[in-house]
């Protein structure tokens, strides 16, 4: 691949730290790279109370459907920032963001609602593009640390999105988080006017237009099929229709990606072993993790109804405490993988937190009618993740070049996307069993929670047992001192 680099990436003067100047891009990139989980968490915290509220026993929907568009605008997203600037593609795809939050709040009926949660979906690229963009305008010997601390800082959302969600729900209702989610866009959009455009470019090509469309199609038929099996009928002829439909799409873009000039996603990075490996694993091992909060903040915010529902009954408040120690052991644990990085094998980090993980999510489906048992079984899963939002970044950096940052961080994107729509789709297929409808809305019974969490266990503990598949690779200590060779 050919990069137009404009001007060279100058070192501060001040060596021993960030600098002002770096310290308020990296609070910008945080914010920006943080706001898809952020969305996340007061979407799923919301979603109990958008269910009776609309009567509706769509509500997988209400998460869903703007993963659905992410997966969709995920390479084209990609490619124009590759060709036009990371900045400027960010700014983009966050004013879709805004203009889809916008909708949501305004909206009186489901139908309005799932349509701007759709068109915000075109933010879910966003993160992948701040990574890349880290890479760009860092200095070298930041770029770990800048990294390992956007990564981190999954753990103070966890911390504080449950409290900020609790406040929306508990005071303005679910239309409160709508009103935040569009002003916690317009934020990150004005904090991007701060931040430098990358110099690192690809030539500017013509937009592979039938590869993108194929690949993005593909995968979002597949999830869509998944997720109305249930409905449909697992066998039933529109199931099996978007299902293989979309598989034999993204099979086309395969072949077209080697028939085109210019393609939309070089198939050679994914041929080298490294690569690949790490980004497979990677996503499954973490789109486990994140597809539980849906079905975690279920069980904890639905009403108790003896005979119909076997939710908790629990304030958005009372679940934010609930989960304040877990919140900050995952921030502890991610700042200090930014150290153990450099002195352990990141396979070996990876396969410890994500046995941790899949432990944790198991003891959670069996123990989870208490705060005590919420509350420090989640402990040992927690570990697991605060190592494992630090570690995926700096694996990445570890398996790509410089100018292959986009695509390594939009693909893992674009995969642990699929992983945690597809899981999350299964997983309410399976509550979906045990469901009781009660004036339009779905309330759900014990066994139903404890399957959905056992499917998210078991999803994590098959990614942890194939990263043995991933090569040694050379660990961030030693990239750094090759750069400043």
């Amino acid at each position: 691949m050919t990069l137009n680099v404009k001007s060279p990436r100058a070192e501060p003067a001040d060596k021993s730290g960030f600098g002002t100047r770096f310290a308020l891009i990296l609070i910008a990139l945080l914010w920006t790279a943080e706001l898809n989980g952020l969305v996340s968490v007061l979407g799923s915290n919301a979603q109990a109370q958008v269910a009776v509220h609309y009567h509706t026993t769509q509500i997988v929907w209400f998460t869903q459907v703007g993963s659905l568009v992410g997966v969709f605008t995920t390479p084209f997203a990609v490619k124009l920032a590759g060709m036009f600037g990371k900045r400027r593609a960010l700014i983009a795809v966050t004013a879709l963001g805004l203009i889809g939050d916008l909708i949501s709040a305004c909206s009186t009926d489901y139908t309005t609602l799932l349509i701007g949660r759709g068109i915000a979906g075109a933010y879910v690229p966003a993160a992948a593009l701040v990574y890349a963009l880290t890479r760009d305008v860092f200095p070298r010997r930041l770029v770990g640390p800048a990294s390992g601390f956007l990564a981190g800082g999954i753990g103070l959302l966890a911390l504080g999105g449950p409290f900020l969600s609790g406040w929306l729900l508990d005071s303005h209702g679910f239309r409160g988080v709508l009103w935040f989610m569009a002003i916690a866009s317009a934020v990150s959009l004005l904090a991007l006017l701060f931040v430098p455009e990358s110099s690192v470019r690809e030539p500017r090509t013509r937009i592979d237009w039938i590869g993108g469309i194929l690949l993005g199609g593909g995968l979002a038929s597949v999830i869509y099929g998944i997720g109305n099996g249930s409905h449909w009928g697992w066998t039933s002829g529109q199931t099996l229709a978007w299902v293989i439909g979309g598989g034999v799409a993204v099979l086309l873009f395969l072949w077209v990606e080697t028939k085109v000039a210019h393609p939309i996603f070089p198939l050679a990075i994914l041929g080298r072993r490294r690569v690949w490996t790490t980004l497979v694993v990677t996503a499954i091992v973490i789109g486990g993790v994140y597809a539980q909060g849906t079905v975690l903040s279920l069980l904890q915010l639905m009403p108790s109804i003896p005979h119909i529902s076997d939710g908790l009954g629990w304030s958005a408040t009372k679940s934010a405490w609930v989960g304040a120690p877990s919140s900050v052991l995952i921030v502890i644990m991610a700042v200090l993988t930014g150290l153990l990085v450099r002195r352990v094998d990141s396979r070996l980090l990876l396969g410890a937190s994500g046995i941790l993980m899949a432990v944790g999510i198991s003891l959670i489906a069996l123990f989870h009618h208490s705060v005590p048992q919420m509350m420090f079984l989640s402990l040992v899963g927690s570990v697991g993740t605060g190592i494992v939002v630090a570690l995926i970044p700096l694996m990445i950096i570890e398996s790509v070049a410089a100018e292959e940052q986009a695509l390594g961080n939009g693909a893992q994107n674009l995969i642990q996307g699929v992983v945690v729509a597809i899981v999350t789709q299964a997983s309410f297929a399976l509550v979906a069993q045990h469901d009781n409808v009660l004036q339009g809305t779905s309330f759900y019974v014990d066994n139903s929670y404890r399957n959905a969490l056992l499917l998210f266990a078991a999803v994590v503990l098959c990614g942890t047992l194939l990263s043995v598949l991933i090569p040694k690779g050379r660990r961030i200590d030693q990239l750094e001192a090759e750069r400043t060779v």
